[in-house]
């Protein structure tokens, strides 16, 4: 069996080695916040744009980085080296630390910080005959979704519900009836070549790949909107995706019993695709 490396706080050990105290905080009340960078050929996918939301989360809940932005480079080009991974992602989480319990928490801490890799292999090639289907489902979600926190107990209960529907994401519902996003990914629609996803707001993560999407769109003169839409647009769009740091561009062709007109991946869908990956491929660091 291969032996794999983590960190914590500053060491690299065996998994089985890396324990946090049952009074740290990201434990206790979720008080942490987290980063996935997309790993290719490699190498880091985006690093920079991670970094900076990475910053904006810790900043909305007063938490200082123990580690510089270059300390965090090494740290997980190091992982990758360790646990040669090719294609796949780091995890990296940062907590207030360790107190007694308390809700108020205390001056002073000193954060909790852990990473690992985990391998997805050959998800480049994986769906460019396929589409995969969402389930709809209610977004129980807490109200400030743009901080990438580790309350995700919204997203595993959608996400379980979706799994045993036979789907492979969850696609969220707000209390008005208009899409916000998936479960752990960015949601876009396309109807007659307008290629739409939901506004930044709090009610969604600003997804790092979803922002290249956009750039890229606009760069490559694509007709791209940043409006809301409901379920029934969605169940009318002429093709769908998905994007996530680890996944890229998955194609949508099916959403709860209805198929995306002809039930395969989009053209448009697959030429984005195609762009974002030859554009990361230049970027990788």
């Amino acid at each position: 069996m291969a032996t794999r490396t983590v960190y914590l706080n500053g060491e690299y050990l065996a998994p089985q080695r890396a324990k946090v105290s049952i009074f740290d905080r990201g434990l206790l009340f979720g008080d942490a916040v987290y980063e996935v960078a997309g790993v290719l050929d490699g190498k880091l996918i985006d690093f920079s744009n991670h970094m900076a939301r990475l910053k904006n989360s810790l900043a909305a809940l007063s938490i200082e980085s123990p580690l510089t932005e270059d300390e965090i480079l090494v740290a997980y080009r190091k992982l990758v080296s360790l646990n040669t991974l090719q294609e796949g992602l780091v995890y990296m989480q940062i907590t207030r630390g360790e107190a007694e319990r308390d809700f108020v928490w205390q001056q002073g801490l000193t954060p909790t910080v852990f990473m690992f890799t985990q391998a997805k292999p050959n998800t480049e090639h994986k769906y460019e005959n396929h589409g995969v289907k969402l389930s709809s489902c209610k977004d129980l979600r807490w109200a400030r979704r743009d901080i990438k926190s580790v309350n995700l107990l919204g997203q595993v209960l959608a996400k379980q519900q979706a799994c045993e529907s036979g789907a492979y994401e969850a696609l969220l519902i707000d209390e008005d009836g208009f899409v916000t996003e998936g479960g752990a990914t960015s949601f876009f629609m396309i109807k007659n070549k307008m290629i739409m996803t939901r506004p930044l707001s709090n009610k969604i993560l600003p997804g790092v790949t979803r922002k290249a999407v956009v750039t890229l769109a606009e760069q490559n003169k694509l007709e791209i909107s940043e409006c809301k839409f409901k379920l029934e647009h969605v169940y009318d769009a002429d093709e769908a995706f998905i994007t996530g740091a680890s996944s890229y561009i998955i194609p949508v062709t099916r959403v709860d019993d209805q198929t995306i007109t002809d039930g395969k991946p989009g053209e448009l869908t697959l030429k984005l695709r195609e762009i974002y990956l030859q554009t990361v491929r230049q970027s990788l660091i």
